[in-house]
């Protein structure tokens, strides 16, 4: 069965930095775009970043460009948000997902998703 599950997430200080992973399983991770989004408490499910099938096309959300790099790859089944400069606000749950098509990478596009890693930015 179609799995994909995070790991990475942890407590971090202000500045700091993690780096999120996506491990797929029971299917062909290159059949698939992939995205991050995340889940700040109280708050709508917002997305982060998506990367094309072949890591060729990524895109970013204004408040994490220029910090956060997304990355997968395929041999390995796995996709990377590697997040630096972390700030308060960047704290949430956060999500792999997968979709067929690029263009349907939101938060309503998605087919797959995982259950989330909590990453929290603390002093």
């Amino acid at each position: 069965q179609l799995q994909l599950v995070e790991s990475g997430g942890g407590l971090v200080q202000p500045g700091g930095s993690l780096r999120l992973s996506c491990a797929a399983s029971g299917f062909t991770l290159d059949y698939y775009s992939m995205g991050w989004f995340r889940q700040a408490p109280g708050k709508e499910r917002e997305g982060v970043s998506c990367i094309s099938r072949r890591g060729d096309i990524t895109s970013y959300a204004d408040f994490v460009k220029g910090r956060f790099t997304i990355s997968r790859d395929n041999a390995k089944k796995t996709v990377y948000l590697q997040m630096n400069s972390l700030k308060p606000e960047d704290t949430a749950v956060y999500y792999c997902a997968a979709v067929h098509t690029y263009g349907n990478c939101r938060v309503a596009g998605m087919d797959y998703w995982g259950k989330g890693t909590l990453v929290t930015v603390s002093s």
